[in-house]
C-alpha cells in the first residue's frame, strides 16, 4: 500500500495540514491562526475526519531542534523534551509546533511522527560559514553557531531547480531565496548549501514581514542600557513591529499592500528591501566558483513578480538580467533564454519535501515526484 503522509506545518501565526500521497496532496487546510493548545485535538480530528485515507506517518516541520534534532528524527517523549530546550532560540514557531506534534501523537498513536527540522539542510555549512568570531568559550558553553533555516523550502527548490536545468543536482552551484513571512538567502555548492543568510536564530539576516534582520548589535546593547528599552520591549520589536511593518511605518508588513500603496513610506520599504536581499545575493556567490542560477520561492518569491524584479535589477554585475516573465503559473525560467544567469522560481513546497524525508527516515518506500 503506498503510504499517505499527514504533514504538519506550524508557523508563527499559521497553520498547514496537508495529506500527501506519491507526491501528490489529497486534501490540504490553511489558517492564518495556530490553534490554542487547547484545541490542537479537535483542529487535527476534524481534518483527518475529511479525509478518504489512512494515514501511515506523520510529519512535523520543526524551525529549530538546536543540537537536539539535527536530522528528520522520530519523535518520542526523549526527543521532544529534548527540543523544548530549545525553544527560546525560536520563540515564535517551536513551541506551536511541539504543541502540535503533542496533540498529533494523542490523535494519531499508532503512526510514527517524525520532525523535520529546517535547520537539516544546513547541517554541513563549512566551519568558515558556521562559525561566529566570539569567544570560544561561549561557543562551546552554549553551542553558538549559525544553523541556517527554510532548509525544508530549499531541498525542494534545489530539486526542482536541478530538474528545470536538466542538470543533476549534484553538480549545480545556486543561489536561492526563499522570500515569505521569514526570509533568507542560501548558496547551494555541488547540491549542498555552503553558507546561508539566517543563523543562531530566525533573526538574523534581510529584512522580513515583520522581523528586523541583521541590526548593529552595539545599537541592541545602547538600547537595553539607560532604561531606553526593556529586554521584551526589544525582543517584541525585533520580532513583531520591524521589517516591513517597521520599515512602512506601521502600513503593512505585507509586500503586496506595500507594493498598491501610493505612500512614500511604502516605497521606501519595498526599496530597503528588495536591496537588502540583493546584497546578500551578492554576498552568498562569495562561497561559488560559479553561478549556474538564481532561483527565487516562498510565497513572495513565487507570486510577487514587482519584488522579484526590483532584487534582479541590483545584481547585473553577477550576470542576472530582468526577469522577461512575471507572472508565474508554474515552476520556470522567468529570465531570458539567452540568459548568462538563469532566474527560476520555484513555488513552495515544503509539504512535499515534509512527506519525503518523513518516509525516508522511515526507510519507506512511496515517494513520488510531485510536479505540478
Amino acid at each position: 500500500m503506498t503510504p499517505t503522509v499527514l504533514t504538519v506545518n506550524a508557523g508563527s501565526s499559521s497553520l498547514r495540514l496537508h495529506l500527501v500521497r506519491d507526491g501528490r496532496v489529497l486534501r490540504t487546510e490553511h489558517s492564518e491562526h495556530s490553534p490554542d493548545p487547547g484545541a490542537a485535538d479537535r483542529t487535527l480530528s476534524d481534518f483527518l475526519s475529511g479525509a478518504d485515507a489512512e494515514v501511515t506517518a506523520a510529519g512535523h516541520r520543526l524551525v529549530h531542534g538546536g543540537e537536539a534534532v539535527r536530522a528528520p528524527t522520530v519523535a518520542d517523549d526523549g526527543v521532544v523534551n529534548a527540543v523544548r530546550g530549545y525553544a527560546d532560540l525560536a520563540p515564535l514557531h517551536v513551541s506551536p509546533a511541539l504543541a502540535l506534534v503533542e496533540a498529533a501523537r494523542r490523535v494519531l498513536p499508532s503512526v510514527p511522527h517524525v520532525l523535520c527540522p529546517d535547520t537539516a539542510f544546513h547541517a554541513g555549512l563549512p566551519a568558515v560559514a558556521a562559525t561566529y568570531a566570539l569567544p570560544a568559550a561561549w561557543r562551546r558553553r552554549w553551542g553558538l553557531r549559525r544553523y541556517g533555516f527554510h532548509g525544508l523550502s530549499y531541498a525542494w527548490a534545489a530539486r526542482r531547480a536541478a530538474e528545470l536545468l536538466g542538470r543533476p543536482p549534484g553538480e549545480l552551484n545556486l543561489v536561492l531565496t526563499h522570500l515569505g513571512g521569514g526570509c533568507s538567502v542560501c548558496a547551494v555548492r555541488n547540491g549542498r548549501s555552503v553558507d546561508t543568510s539566517m543563523g543562531f536564530t530566525p533573526l538574523e539576516g534581510v529584512p522580513m514581514s515583520t522581523r528586523s534582520g541583521s541590526v548593529d548589535p552595539g545599537m541592541l546593547l545602547w538600547l537595553l542600557s539607560g532604561a531606553r528599552l526593556t529586554l521584551e520591549e526589544l525582543r517584541d520589536g525585533l520580532e513583531h513591529r520591524s521589517g516591513l511593518l517597521g520599515l512602512s511605518g506601521g502600513l503593512s508588513g505585507d509586500t503586496r499592500d506595500l507594493v498598491a500603496s501610493p505612500e512614500e513610506a511604502a516605497a521606501l520599504a519595498l526599496g530597503v528591501f528588495a536591496y537588502r536581499v540583493s546584497r546578500e545575493i551578492a554576498a552568498a556567490t562569495a562561497a561559488l566558483d560559479r553561478l549556474d542560477a538564481l532561483v527565487f520561492t516562498g510565497e513572495i518569491g513565487w507570486d510577487q513578480p514587482e519584488v522579484r524584479e526590483a532584487v534582479c535589477a541590483g545584481l547585473s554585475l553577477l550576470g542576472v538580467e530582468p526577469p522577461a516573465v512575471t507572472d508565474a503559473d508554474r515552476d520556470l525560467a522567468v529570465s531570458p533564454p539567452d540568459a548568462r544567469v538563469p532566474v527560476l522560481v520555484v513555488r513552495p513546497r515544503e509539504e512535499l519535501q515534509i512527506a519525503r524525508e518523513t518516509l525516508a527516515a522511515l526507510g519507506r518506500p512511496g515517494d513520488g515526484d510531485g510536479r505540478p
